[in-house]
């Protein structure tokens, strides 16, 4: 008899962290004049964006503007500082225990979010999760280009994306516990077989009835 392997799909900004990530990496990358200047270039994309509170396209013109020309390898080392300094000051201790509970028992886990893979896949390496599903900055050979690859990941895009990743593990008939703070959640969670809409109350370390 074959046993239905679980999955715990997380966001993290605001769920495993206690802050955004995004803006603070582009400032760590580029400073506030590379993040006004990304704004600037292209005024009537900018406030286009704004006027449609477009949080998708306002953000590539951010990413865009910052990464945009700079060489892969040296945004990746930042990257992988700004992943150690999230790993060892802004996680939350109450989500990152739920996330360890999930890992002893023996569940897959995978994060799910519109944090940026330079600094995301070396945080999720620090964590020990099975896969990183994220905003991917364009890239051009070894710099990177304007935007992001493919769609923001965020409200219906994290669910296309779990569930790709679900099939390519093979395991697309999997129980889904899924985590989240904001409304760019709210499909993950309603995709989930068991889901938690993660606010300022503690996360309790494992699921009411479950044993360690």
């Amino acid at each position: 008899m074959t046993t239905t392997p679980d999955v715990a799909a997380f966001d993290v900004d605001g769920t495993l962290t206690v802050r955004d990530c995004v803006r603070p990496f582009l400032l760590r990358v580029g400073g506030w004049r590379s993040l006004a200047w990304a704004l600037a270039r292209s005024p009537r994309a900018t406030l286009a964006a704004a006027a449609r509170r477009d949080r998708d396209r306002f953000k590539e013109l951010l990413v865009g503007g910052v990464l945009g020309g700079r060489e892969v390898a040296t945004v990746e080392r930042i990257g992988e500082e700004f992943a150690a300094e999230v790993h060892g000051g802004w996680l939350r201790p109450d989500t990152v225990a739920r996330l360890r509970w999930h890992q002893r028992m023996g569940h897959r886990i995978v994060l799910v979010s519109a944090s940026l893979g330079p600094y995301l896949h070396p945080l999720g390496q620090l964590l020990g999760v099975d896969g990183v599903l994220c905003a991917e900055p364009r890239r051009a050979g070894d710099r990177y280009g304007d935007g992001l690859e493919g769609l923001n990941c965020r409200a219906a895009e994290k669910v296309r994306r779990l569930d790709e990743w679900l099939k390519a593990e093979g395991i697309d008939g999997a129980t889904v516990w899924a985590y989240g703070d904001s409304a760019g959640d709210r499909e993950l969670l309603a995709r989930a077989d068991h889901r938690l809409l993660v606010t300022s109350a503690p996360v309790p370390e494992q699921p009411e009835g479950r044993a360690a």
